[in-house]
């Protein structure tokens, strides 16, 4: 079974078993949360489709850790005028383990 859920502003297609970084979450390493914005839940051909989320459906998940991504440089230049900005940037990230998804 696989479901495709809403966090942080991104989908993600999410099985159980399945470690991913999500964008930073609110909650203590080690506990457990459930994410309740699902888009859509499969399991062969059958799939429910929601608009915009499935009614009842939830995905369980373990935060493990909290970190940060590797730096973006962010290079700024104004062509002719002798101006450039840099700049870096390390996106806060939450790692998290899909449990279960409940359809």
């Amino acid at each position: 079974m696989y479901a495709i859920i809403e966090t942080g502003g991104k989908q993600f297609r999410v099985e159980e078993g399945l470690e991913l970084n999500v964008q930073k979450l609110d909650a203590e390493a080690g506990a457990k949360i459930d994410l309740d914005k699902i888009l859509l839940v499969g399991q062969g051909e059958d799939v429910k489709i929601g608009a915009p989320y499935v009614e009842g459906a939830k995905v369980s998940c373990e935060i493990l850790e909290h970190g940060r991504d590797k730096k973006v440089i962010v290079f700024k230049k104004r062509r002719r005028q002798d101006s450039s900005v840099k700049n870096g940037h390390r996106q806060d990230f939450t790692r998290i383990k899909v449990e279960a998804i409940q359809a």
